[in-house]
């Protein structure tokens, strides 16, 4: 590795503008990526990923701070740099070699080199045979690999991945992610350096030389941890779960105090918390396998192999978990708090109970049940709160928002929802309550 920087950002931030409310995506990211470097971003969703590389590649310019390539400014689409996408976005009416040919052909290439250069490519990802296929004909890894010679025909000093194997199967992805590290270790691809987005932990401790952990709300780097392995890299390795464990920890983070994790509600001062987009059946499973560990304790590493769920939907668990006060986090380890475990243990209608307690707790249902209460009929259009919630959260968000309030107020039984009609009000029980 050299310390030639390709790749600088000073101070990005990039913001949003919906109505008269400003959202910041990514706020204050320095990072400089550098000649024969393998650098993972890595985060949740939401953190602003994917917006760096649009910012990185010219396709967005940044609302602050300064990018540049080589030292000199970014203006307009970067052309030292290329994206690799997730959805593989592939032309579906050209062949393999044609869509490998487009990129060359807007350089203004010949045909006689559009030819040459394709095949070549063609050839180095493995899919010698398939020149004269349609999309329609292959698998979605032999798709990504036609994405991947598209990218690399126009010979990037920087090639930049997004999310380039989460829309595969596990056998894909892992087969796929073999072979363009071999490409990039043997000086098979004709690029400088790689930056890679991706929301999996063992993914980018696998492949990257570099993890540059951010966190969201707003999108900011927290760390950035030296991954000094040698190639191949064995999953079981003590050093590699070691890092691994590092970096859950990391992200993670350290339960802090009950006003701290709660947040505020929409409309007050500081930051709306957010509801974690996840399943209660999921969590619920979550906590009973807590219960049955030594100390109701686990390393959230070893969790997420032994559930085998994804890094990034097993945080959110977690974090969820934390939010509920059913379990505290610390060091990269999860434990179950007293109430978790009585949650845990509890029959399916006590396991209600409990949780319509704990939600009531939550700044975002006191302030829904609040308007509800002050209504004469005690229930709301879903576009009258939605609106709300547009003020404290982006528009896709905000609809994420509402639909988990929804669902975890049916499942605690304060809020009944009519969806014929989108009207949300309070349950039976609260509002009888609400009238004594």
């Amino acid at each position: 590795m050299t310390n030639n920087a390709l790749v600088k950002l000073q101070d990005v931030t990039q913001k949003y503008q919906t109505g008269k409310k400003e959202f910041v995506a990514v706020s204050g990211v320095n990072l400089t990526v550098s000649e024969g470097e393998y650098v993972a971003l890595l985060g949740p969703s939401g953190c602003g990923k994917s917006t760096l590389l649009r910012i990185i590649t010219g396709l967005q310019k940044p609302s602050e701070g300064n990018v540049l390539y080589r030292d000199r400014p970014v203006v307009g689409v970067n052309p030292y740099a290329t994206i690799v996408f997730q959805t593989f976005a592939l032309f579906p009416w050209l062949t393999v070699q044609q869509n490998v040919e487009v990129a060359l052909k807007a350089r203004g290439l010949s045909a006689d080199e559009r030819t040459r250069r394709s095949l070549e490519l063609i050839d180095r990802v493995g899919l010698d045979g398939f020149e004269t296929a349609y999309p329609r004909e292959l698998s979605g890894g032999m798709r990504q690999k036609v994405g991947f010679a598209r990218a690399m025909a126009v010979e990037p000093e920087l090639l930049c991945l997004d999310e380039p194997f989460s829309a595969l199967d596990v056998l894909s992805a892992e087969s796929l992610r073999g072979e363009l590290l071999e490409l990039w270790i043997n000086g098979g691809i004709p690029t400088k350096a790689i930056l890679m987005v991706t929301h999996n932990i063992e993914e980018a401790v696998f492949m990257a030389d570099r993890v540059v952990v951010m966190d969201k709300d707003p999108g900011r780097v927290v760390a950035d941890v030296i991954v000094d392995l040698p190639h191949p890299r064995q999953h079981k390795s003590p050093r590699f779960v070691n890092i691994v464990d590092q970096v859950y920890a990391i992200l993670a983070g350290q339960t802090q105090p009950e006003y701290v994790e709660v947040g505020t509600a929409p409309g007050e001062p500081g930051r709306t918390r957010a509801l974690p987009d996840i399943a209660i059946g999921d969590l619920i499973g979550v906590l009973e396998r807590l219960l049955k560990m030594p100390d109701h304790t686990a390393d959230i590493f070893r969790l997420a192999e032994e559930l085998r769920v994804d890094s990034d939907y097993l945080l959110r668990l977690t974090e969820a978990a934390e939010l509920l006060g059913f379990a505290t986090l610390a060091q990269g380890d999860i434990t179950l708090t007293p109430l978790g475990e009585t949650f845990a243990e509890a029959r399916i209608l006590t396991r209600k109970e409990i949780f319509a307690t704990r939600i009531r707790r939550l700044p975002l249902f006191k302030w829904l049940l609040r308007m509800l209460e002050a209504t004469d009929t005690h229930r709301l259009e879903r576009n009258v709160i939605l609106a709300a919630l547009q003020l404290d959260f982006p528009p896709e968000e905000a609809e994420r928002q509402l639909d988990l309030i929804i669902e975890w107020g049916r499942y605690s039984e304060l809020l009944e929802y009519d969806d014929s009609s989108g009207m949300i009000f309070q349950g039976a029980d609260v509002a009888a309550g609400s009238q004594v």
